[in-house]
């Protein structure tokens, strides 16, 4: 190991470079003979952490074999820790080094949310967060988010309607009638009484227990000393509503205080971080996320503090920290940032720990078991269609319209055997003949392999056309225009009644047509792929189709223009909304007078 880490062997001049870098901290990249972007990191100390690399001892056969091949170090200096972080955990996800271990997850981690304005929403989120609302989270699963949502809104009774509903409401909705939300649309609630309601529940989520009971006890003694004991009663029933919830999912801890357990384990080169998440006491679930370490030499297992160290490295940059974070006694960790690092010391933390571990251990077995059965299809795909090497990623085609209206093409992909709904894309086809199926897969496979050239898709081992020869047809002929007439294709034709399992394969380079049983694994495959490919054009082809109609149901009111159609359908939540409103609730929106607000109704209420 020291002979192949030895600054001797390398063409890279290490003493040279390091004497020359600062102390401080910064960004650095290690570059391949090629200029191939070998790995990414961060570092308190520049010169102190590069010169490590090239140390005779202490490092892993995997980072040993990834220094021979250095042959220059780029760096970055930074202001602060927190800016080396940011800047590692963006290129490494931008640039996908070969040497750093990358944790994907292609979906994002929900919230609980609390809008703004006078009467603040409850609503559940996903995606980038803006400054007009308070967020609450993350929560490991949506589950856990809704579960939450439902128990305060079924407790604080706040409106979780959209905005253009709510402030065009004329009569209470079916939430207040089965009492789930005062009904402030129609003013049935001071605004003061809301705001009350609003800060109890934004204390609650925020882990302050005690306070809220606290609060709520004395407002039920003071509406009883008052003889309001119908208000006594219901804000009795609050407090047992709560105290239920905490007895039920009050993990056993002497604060009620937020901490993640981060569990680490390997595999077969694959390493399994299990995240616990406890807010406020509560344990809120699990998320696992697994990564297949590139590099290792064989035999080698992948090094868990470096999986850990990752992990938290591309976690926290864009997740809230929590106070503690428990990482395992046998992992060794560089503390960067702010992040409070500890070690399981009590029983109740030990069995933290304990609880995450063996959740790492079933989310890599669950994962190994997918994946081997996604292995067992592809091979067994692979020998049906006669094919020298497994086809790996498989994308489908498919096209979705009615009566030629508002054409849609899909394209899903495949990987190892596994839908990756993170490389889906639909194509919003234009300037074809309305019900030209053949034109609308040319315009959908030209604007999606065109890119090829631009290397911003990847390449497909095998096309999948859902349709029959003619669509097949178009296929070959845009692949051969492209210059990639190598491609494997296989059209999947719809069998004798359009019977599910009587499918055709119509396989490029074979004259037959191909038939394989219903219980084929590679049939179930294509199947299954062929199916997510049409739920997904036809997802697609109705929010289209439904967004061209709202706007030509308004297109032909003289008066109404591209500007007052936006404010209409905005305001209102779509044409359902604007088709539901009174005449006086239309003349309420910028511009639109009663006159015609008028119009505006009458048309749509003519049919």
């Amino acid at each position: 190991m020291s002979e192949a880490s030895s600054p001797e062997e390398s063409k890279f001049d290490s003493r040279e470079f390091i004497a020359s870098l600062s102390e401080g901290p910064g960004v650095y990249r290690m570059l391949g003979q090629d200029g191939a972007l070998l790995y990414v990191g961060k570092a308190k100390n520049l010169k102190r952490r590069v010169s490590s690399y090239f140390q005779k001892t202490g490092l892993s056969p995997r980072i040993a074999l990834m220094v021979k091949q250095i042959a220059g170090v780029e760096v970055t200096v930074t202001r602060s820790e927190a800016e080396a972080l940011i800047m590692e955990n963006t290129l490494i996800k931008k640039l996908l080094p070969k040497y750093n271990i990358l944790f994907r997850d292609d979906k994002s981690y929900p919230y609980i949310a609390l809008s703004g304005g006078d009467y603040p929403r409850l609503y559940y989120h996903r995606g980038a967060l803006d400054k007009k609302s308070r967020y609450f989270g993350p929560f490991p699963s949506g589950f856990a988010a809704r579960e939450s949502i439902q128990f305060i809104q079924k407790t604080f009774l706040l409106r979780t309607c959209e905005d253009a509903v709510f402030s065009h409401r004329s009569r209470p909705c079916l939430m207040h009638q089965i009492k789930r939300c005062k009904g402030p649309c129609v003013g049935l609630v001071p605004k003061e009484d809301y705001d009350k309601d609003v800060r109890t529940a934004e204390h609650f989520l925020q882990g302050r227990h005690a306070e809220v009971i606290e609060g709520l006890t004395a407002d039920m003694e003071s509406a009883a000393h008052r003889l309001r004991f119908e208000q006594a009663a219901e804000i009795r029933d609050q407090i047992r509503s709560l105290q239920t919830v905490l007895h039920r999912q009050y993990v056993s801890s002497t604060k009620e205080m937020d901490v993640d357990i981060v569990a680490v384990i390997a595999e077969s080169g694959e390493l399994c971080i299990n995240l616990g998440m406890i807010r406020a006491g509560l344990h809120l679930g699990d998320r696992a996320c697994i990564s297949r370490v590139s590099g290792l030499l064989a035999g080698e297992s992948p090094d868990l503090s470096e999986g850990l160290s990752a992990f938290l490295d591309q976690h926290y940059a864009e997740h809230p920290v929590p106070a503690r974070i428990f990482v395992p006694l046998d992992c060794e960790i560089e503390s960067f940032g702010a992040l409070n690092l500890v070690r399981p010391r009590t029983e109740q933390e030990r069995a933290w720990m304990e609880m995450a571990r063996k959740n790492a251990q079933l989310a890599l077995g669950q994962h190994r078991q997918t994946r081997l059965r996604g292995n067992d299809r592809t091979e067994s795909l692979r020998d049906a269609l006669a094919l020298s090497e497994t086809p790996r990623r498989i994308e489908c085609f498919d096209v979705s319209h009615t009566m030629g209206e508002g054409t849609v093409a899909s394209c899903v992909v495949c990987v190892d055997g596994l839908m990756k709904r993170s490389d889906y894309r639909r194509f919003n086809i234009e300037g074809v003949q309305p019900g030209d199926d053949y034109a609308a897969m040319r315009q959908a496979l030209t604007r999606r392999y065109e890119k090829l050239a631009t290397g911003e898709i990847s390449m497909p081992d095998l096309v999948l056309i859902d349709g029959g020869k003619g669509q097949h047809s178009v296929a070959r002929e845009v692949l051969a225009d492209l210059g990639l007439d190598h491609l494997l294709t296989v059209g999947v034709a719809k069998g004798e009644g359009r019977k599910p399992g009587l499918e055709t394969l119509l396989v490029h380079g074979q004259m037959a047509p191909l038939h394989l049983s219903m219980d084929h694994p590679g049939f179930h495959l294509i199947q299954e792929i062929r199916d997510e490919a049409h739920r997904f054009a036809i997802v697609g082809h109705r929010a289209r189709r439904a967004k061209v109609r709202s706007a030509s149901s308004l297109e032909s009111i003289a008066g109404v223009g591209p500007a007052k159609r936006r404010k209409l359908l905005s305001q209102f939540g779509g044409l359902e909304g604007v088709r539901g409103a009174t005449v006086e609730d239309l003349s309420r929106v910028g511009g639109v007078s009663i006159a015609l607000a008028q119009a505006i109704h009458d048309h749509l209420h003519s049919n």
